[in-house]
């Protein structure tokens, strides 16, 4: 790391002699907006930038007069003089023209991107350039941390095993779309990270909107929506070359190369990287590679496709396993301690682990159908395979003080669990490791139609079409030793002797079926923009499972249970001048119960009461620009009823269960951000975000059902009114500092910090008013520092960027699930179980642009 640093405060000396430095706001002559991403050179030299979201642009220049070219996929190049003036020039708006004969970028986010100053939701807004420079080894969302209303936790701290929450909503509820395409899973909501661990290799533009958002597909999110904008193909000829290295042993390298646009009208672009290390707690080992590729051919002047590809495979260690503090406190490895994972003939076996690759195939088509007409549509197939793995048996492989330890809180002795399973002999093993399975294919068809009907009027329709089936079983990872594992769960054939690969404990299939559909009017002219926004969907699923039904009973496969959902959602922004504008919308739409809660107990019983969760949401904003600052303030209230909660029991030899329905909570706060140029040099960023997230109601007497789903055994309550929603830090804040302190060399500093975050909690449990509400967390304060130097190398472009994560390391709980309440002796934080966030990390690395 001390050579990498020298080496970035040589190359400083070579660029300390510019001339001035150059601005100006480059705008997209069609939407009469900023045109973000856009390229700004100066014309015989290396020395260029790019636009951020808003369109403008700050370049340091070595000579007081010349030429910047000004470029952007699918619009003219132009050039532009420039001539300094004590040491600065403003060259003001710069306006690109469409190009007909160019080969435009396919993107069908285009309808679901908020664009400023038009776009009535609050909006945040990350670009590539800040992702390579900030992210380090962080997890791909860390880059959302200083955001409002976001909470970004690694949680047990393995590679991609990193979650989101925003506005107080955990991810689930939380839509993600990558290139315009959904990626929550379709039978529980959630996004796995790890999933998408190279993404950030990729991404040219990732916005954040909270609440309602901007996205015109069918996509019910009640926190707020993700959109990631993948690279497409370039438009010049040329590529990259990076590498990294960090703490606890990372080594990342990856390559981008693209052909730019041929004379006939094909252009392609294509990457891939590896990445590997251990990371900050114990038995986290991880390797991952990514790729990516997108083929554009250009038809003809009307038509155009792009063929994009881009997966993730990786296998990483875990720590599933949250423990008390004092656990912590007792190990000699304090916060990096981990229970999951131990030693066999002397190498590293994880107990739990994960290992997935969901590469994801789109093929877009852009057709002109006119001056006034446009159609897009992506059509998309996933194809997911892996899953998780654990332990059955009777080995104890998760008390910090069982007897296959050495000694208490140290890895695991899996050597004694081959050695008693060797000598079990043809009675088979006692205790094996298993991969619980998830593989699933999922195909989808989005197309979007927009015509212009008038003056500053649009009409904008589309359909959403999905088909999603899952696969779900366990499988035999590991006999440890022994000759078998003894397996009486499949009905079909029972005590059976199976061997590693063998499925066991369950085997079903989940699939659903979604068609949607939308249709907005949109008005729009210098100082109003409005839409009015409605959209459909029918949500179908049905449940196949092989293993707790005989092959040839009428029980085997469920019907298709049906649930048809609608939204409608509008909003208006007011320019009030150049500087000032105010916005405002307000939406209701109802979402489809998950399939968990329609198909009770994992078994195939419908859940004839299962209905529609109903969310209204209304939000105000206020924002101001000028050339140095940017403020963003909004007020918002969200409303969600009837949400459906199960609470599983067991009693005797049956699990049984309690369908809860009808739960509200009432999710409502402020929230401010901004950026301000404060010199040429200093740039100053911050938020502040208040939220006050509490269920709202209390549910009485409702019943507990045997395994049948039909029999009542009894009843029990549910007191959570005015209890705070847990899991998220309702209060956060941030403050930013990037200084250029040479020229092309800039230091960073980025303070978040978070409070009022209240233990996650299961709300089934809580049957009485009188049960003390979730414990908060203490306080917290992270610091991160990062430098980025850019210079010339020979005839490439380089950039070496260095981040410190913690630099304070702060010892502090990121994640906590509340213990026991019904005990009477329950001391709230002391006996619930926690995960510790990391120490001090860091990484550093360097970019070839050629």
């Amino acid at each position: 790391m001390r050579k990498l640093l020298a080496l970035a405060l040589f190359f400083a000396t070579a660029t300390i002699f510019a001339q001035g430095t150059i601005t100006g706001t480059v705008i997209d002559s069609e939407m009469d907006g900023p045109l973000p991403g856009a390229n700004v050179m100066v014309v015989g030299s290396k020395t260029g930038t790019t636009t951020d979201f808003d369109g403008n642009f700050s370049l340091e220049v070595k000579s007081s007069t010349g030429t910047l070219e000004v470029s952007f996929v699918g619009f003219k190049t132009k050039q532009v003089q420039f001539s300094l003036s004590g040491g600065s020039q403003d060259l003001g708006e710069i306006v690109l023209e469409a190009d007909d004969n160019a080969l435009d970028e396919i993107v069908i986010t285009s309808f679901s991107l908020a664009i400023d100053r038009k776009t009535p939701v609050a909006v945040s807004t990350v670009k590539a350039e800040t992702i390579e420079t900030k992210l380090g080894n962080q997890e791909f969302p860390e880059i959302l941390k200083t955001t409002p209303g976001v909470y970004v936790t690694k949680q047990g701290g393995g590679f991609g095993d990193a979650d989101i929450r925003m506005r107080g909503f955990n991810s689930e509820n939380i839509a993600v779309m990558i290139n315009g395409v959904p990626v929550n899973d379709m039978e529980n909501g959630r996004v796995y990270w790890s999933n998408w661990a190279g993404l950030s290799d990729v991404t040219r533009t990732m916005q954040t909107q909270r609440g309602l958002g901007a996205a015109k597909v069918a996509v019910p999110s009640i926190g707020g929506t993700i959109n990631i904008v993948t690279k497409s193909t370039d438009a010049k000829k040329g590529g990259s070359v990076i590498a990294s290295t960090g703490n606890d042993g990372l080594q990342k390298f990856g390559a981008t190369v693209s052909t730019g646009k041929t004379e006939n009208g094909w252009a392609a672009t294509i990457s891939a990287s590896k990445i590997s290390g251990r990371r900050f707690a114990d038995g986290l080992e991880f390797e991952g590679y990514n790729y990516f590729v997108n083929i554009a051919k250009e038809i003809n002047e009307n038509h155009e496709l792009s063929l994009t590809a881009f997966g993730a495979p990786q296998r990483h260690g875990q720590r599933e396993t949250l423990h008390p503090i004092e656990d912590y406190q007792r190990s000699s490895r304090g916060i990096k301690f981990n229970s999951d994972w131990g030693y066999r003939n002397g190498q590293v076996v994880n107990v739990q682990d994960n290992f997935y690759h969901k590469p994801q195939i789109s093929l877009n088509h852009y057709w002109t159908i006119s001056d006034k007409t446009e159609l897009s549509t992506a059509a998309y197939v996933s194809f997911g395979t892996g899953g998780g793995g654990g332990y059955t048996g009777n080995a104890d492989l998760r008390s910090v003080d069982s007897d296959y330890r050495p000694a208490p809180y140290l890895p695991l002795n899996l050597d004694r669990v081959v050695s008693e399973n060797a000598a079990n002999g043809a009675d088979g093993s006692e205790t094996i490791l298993y991969d619980s399975r998830n593989d699933h294919f999922w195909t989808g068809l989005l197309s979007t139609v927009s015509t212009e009907v008038g003056e500053g009027w649009d009409l904008v329709g589309g359909i959403d079409l999905r088909y999603y089936k899952g696969r779900h079983f366990q499988e035999v990872k590991d006999l440890l030793g022994g000759q078998y594992w003894a397996d009486d769960s499949n009905v079909n054939d029972p005590n059976r002797s199976t061997k590693e690969g063998d499925k066991i404990n369950y085997y079903n299939d989940g699939l659903v079926l979604w068609e949607g559909g939308f249709a907005q009017a949109e008005y729009s002219n210098d100082l109003v923009s409005a839409f009015v926004s409605l959209n459909a969907s029918n949500t179908s699923y049905k449940r196949i499972d092989y293993f707790r039904y005989a092959d040839d009973g009428p029980d085997k496969e469920t019907d298709w249970i049906n649930f048809f959902s609608y939204g409608a959602k509008g909003g208006a922004n007011f320019n009030l001048d150049d500087n000032h504008k105010v916005f405002g919308n307000v939406g209701y739409f109802e979402r489809a119960p998950f399939f968990n809660t329609v198909f009770l107990n994992n078994r195939n019983i419908a859940n004839d009461d299962a209905e529609n969760q109903k969310i209204f949401s209304a939000e105000l904003g206020y924002g101001f620009r000028n050339q140095n600052l940017r403020v963003d303030f909004n007020l918002y209230r969200t409303a969600w009823k009837d949400k459906t909660l199960a609470r599983s029991f067991v009693q005797g030899n049956q699990q049984i269960f309690a369908n809860i329905l009808g739960v509200d909570a009432l999710h409502q706060g402020i929230e401010l951000e901004f950026e301000y140029k404060a010199t040429d040099r200093l740039n100053i960023t911050g938020m502040m975000s208040l939220g006050d997230w509490k269920w709202d109601n209390n549910i009485d007497n409702v019943d507990i059902l045997a395994e049948d789903g039909t029999t009542v055994l009894g009843t029990i309550n549910v007191a959570i009114d005015g209890v705070e929603v847990g899991n998220s830090a309702q209060t956060t804040a941030a403050l930013g500092l990037n200084y250029e302190v040479f020229p092309s060399t800039f230091l960073r500093g980025d303070f978040t910090y978070y409070d009022r975050y209240f233990a996650d909690f299961d709300p089934t449990v809580r049957d009485s008013v009188d049960l003390q509400g979730p414990f908060e967390l203490p306080d917290v304060g992270l610091l991160d520092l990062g430098l980025t130097h850019k210079f010339e190398f020979g005839s490439f472009d380089a950039t070496i960027n260095a981040n410190v994560f913690n630099v304070l390391d702060t010892e502090y709980i990121s994640d906590a699930r509340e213990g026991n309440v019904k005990d009477p002796d329950y001391r709230g934080l002391v006996d619930s179980n926690v995960w510790y966030g990391f120490g001090r990390t860091y990484s550093v690395g360097a970019k070839i642009n050629f």
